[in-house]
């Protein structure tokens, strides 16, 4: 039988997920200090998976303790359930990730759902058929992200906005409000970085990607 606790639970009920039981391993073989980072003094282990426990005593993954954001305010924001809400209320985006490590609010890169090039597997222009759904309900035309980009398509626009403030309705707090958002040109993907093989997001990547487009978000 596993037991499990979550440690340093913040003031949204979220903490790190830590298990202990007979199944859990002993440590690492002849690396002392790696075993001290994961098994405390009492033989839990810190998995540094950030989770909650709902009502009814059932636990949910809410993101990696490396993947949280902590505002120059100092609080602490799990990325992925913002992200995850972003995407299932709007249904032309492809990906989001949310910006504002040490940053005075939040801010998302937002990326739309297109075709891919059959050959290459890379994202093309093209809008998919979802997404141009999605266009076609705010009555427009839009068949490429170009025709979308930078503010073009101002109906597209006002539903991605009232999309961000339903998510916005339901934060905690005002830090974990998105603020600002901006679409990218290009999807992510495997072959240009931005996704791992497992389709996981790989953050740091990103950030050294869109340095620019992300300073351009906190400019005054």
């Amino acid at each position: 039988m596993i037991s499990f606790y979550l440690a340093n639970i913040d003031s949204d009920g979220t903490g790190e997920i830590c298990f202990w039981g007979r199944n859990i391993f002993m440590g690492f073989l002849n690396m002392e200090d790696k075993t001290r980072e994961a098994l405390d003094e009492d033989g839990w282990l810190h998995s540094g998976d950030l989770g909650k426990i709902d009502e009814e005593g059932f636990l949910y993954i809410t993101g990696r303790i490396k993947e949280l954001i902590i505002t120059a305010g100092g609080e602490n924001i799990p990325p992925v359930p913002i992200e995850e809400a972003v995407k299932k209320e709007l249904p032309i985006i492809s990906n989001a990730m949310l910006i504002g490590d040490k940053r005075k609010f939040l801010s998302m890169l937002l990326t739309l759902k297109c075709c891919t090039n059959a050959e290459t597997m890379e994202p093309t222009e093209e809008l998919s058929l979802e997404a141009v759904e999605f266009c076609q309900l705010q009555r427009s035309q839009a068949t490429k992200v170009s025709d979308i980009s930078g503010g073009k398509d101002k109906e597209v626009y006002r539903a991605i906005q009232e999309g961000i403030e339903r998510v916005n309705s339901a934060a905690t707090s005002n830090a974990q409000r998105i603020q600002k958002w901006t679409i990218l040109m290009k999807d992510f993907s495997v072959s240009g970085g931005e996704l791992g093989p497992t389709m996981k997001l790989r953050r740091p990547v990103v950030l050294e990607m869109y340095h620019k487009v992300i300073e351009g978000l906190y400019q005054e």
